[in-house]
């Protein structure tokens, strides 16, 4: 009698990626589809390119709850996407991110595009090798900071 293993092995190689598809929950998912209302107001403002509303938006929810790596992160991403952003609030507040979680994706990312912002590829590439120890494939926030480096490369003079 000849036993047919292809549906158990489909079913057994589809467990992993439905765990992977679950999320991580060290943070740098898609925190503005979470139901924090919060975070639901960054999104808004942040729709509308309102950076600055985004950044008292988040501001201020890091200042009532300081141990919300999002809330830094993203305070953080707010300043740097608004005209003439304080780079040095803004590398303070993504290194509290990662203080508070040093597996934080979206800080990664958006730290190693803070200093390709300053100029300091260096430090881009670090977070971009730490980004590729954490996503166990790559992650969207790895293969975004991956492509800012490239194109930072490609920019500069030979």
């Amino acid at each position: 009698m000849r036993m047919n293993f292809r549906p158990l092995i489909i079913a057994l190689l589809s467990i992993p990626m439905a765990v992977l598809a679950a999320g991580d929950p060290g943070g740098g998912n898609d925190p503005v589809a979470s139901t924090d209302p919060v975070l639901q107001q960054f999104g808004e403002a942040t729709s509308h390119k309102d950076w600055a509303a985004a950044a008292a938006i988040v501001r201020d929810a890091a200042a009532k709850t300081p141990g919300n790596a999002d809330y830094h992160n993203l305070y953080a991403y707010a300043v740097r996407k608004g005209a003439n952003p304080n780079m040095d609030l803004v590398f303070q507040e993504y290194n509290e991110a990662l203080r508070i979680n040093p597996k934080h994706r979206a800080a990664h990312e958006y730290i190693g595009e803070a200093y390709l912002m300053v100029g300091n590829l260096a430090k881009a590439k670090e977070h971009l090798a730490r980004l590729d120890s954490l996503c166990f494939f790559p992650c969207d926030e790895f293969t975004d900071l991956k492509k800012a480096v490239a194109a930072y490369e490609a920019k500069q003079p030979r």
